[in-house]
């Protein structure tokens, strides 16, 4: 419900243990043609089991194995929902996913599985959806919220949120991570998809750009600007007066001849 459309279900129960065997997981990877991978199992041993992982180059890069403690689905939740294909604002809070790398994985993890499709711009008017991952007490909080813009008597909205499900409380049971070669191979980009650099044009922290021209240096003395009185010198005042008299001398010498 959550990743629809971009996302298969598969409903046959086939026994996979994605831990013990992936040849499976690969399988139907290669089959959908997908990178993420969602498995949900229940056993006495891991009651409620919950494995989120991804592959490179369709086999099993890494993936957390999480326990589901308590839960919530949308159903339960009789409130109005964000429209699918919404991209949410994925929030994450706590020291653990800064400090552990099990939890930093995991936050790498689940922006790679609900970011959605990259955008270059967002407007905060149209921000309707947000995932808050919360990390403390040992487990991991995972709640939805869809963001309303009320009425404040001013120009900025009174915002609140409103819990639309699914709600659940998760624990990390078992960690399969990729080594450190293999996960930044995975992350290297091909040549063809990175950006040309463009010579003396940056960005800054903000996303505007910035230029840089060079320029010959200019002569300021012969710069051309508005002309006021206050501002001649003594010695431009006199040439001006010398060039005014000539001209009056030479308007009478036409009047003179033409009489």
């Amino acid at each position: 419900m959550l990743k629809k459309p971009l996302s298969v279900l598969y409903k046959k129960k086939n026994i996979l243990r994605p831990f013990d065997d992936a040849t499976s997981i690969e399988f139907f990877s290669n089959k959908s043609d997908a990178a993420l991978f969602m498995f949900g199992s229940h056993s006495k041993k891991r009651p409620h089991n919950l494995i989120i992982g991804r592959l490179f180059d369709y086999h099993i890069l890494d993936m957390i194995e999480l326990g589901v403690e308590k839960f919530k689905s949308l159903s339960s939740f009789q409130t109005a929902k964000c429209p699918f294909g919404t991209k949410p604002c994925l929030v994450f809070t706590g020291e653990d996913f800064e400090l552990n790398s099990e939890h930093q994985r995991l936050k790498n993890l689940l922006l790679d599985f609900f970011s959605g499709p990259k955008t270059k711009q967002v407007r905060l008017s149209g921000l309707e959806h947000i995932w808050h991952f919360t990390a403390a007490e040992g487990k991991i909080f995972w709640r939805s919220y869809r963001i309303l813009m009320k009425k404040s008597g001013s120009r900025i909205p009174r915002i609140e949120l409103e819990e639309i499900g699914p709600s659940l409380d998760l624990v990390i049971r078992r960690t399969k991570l990729a080594s450190d070669d293999l996960y930044k191979r995975s992350r290297k980009q091909p040549k063809q998809a990175k950006p040309k650099k463009v010579k003396n044009v940056s960005m800054d922290a903000f996303g505007t750009k910035l230029g840089r021209i060079h320029m010959t240096k200019q002569n300021l003395d012969s710069l051309q600007t508005r002309k006021m009185k206050g501002l001649k010198r003594k010695s431009d005042e006199g040439a001006e007066d010398e060039e005014k008299m000539s001209r009056q001398i030479n308007k009478l010498e036409k009047t003179w001849t033409q009489d």
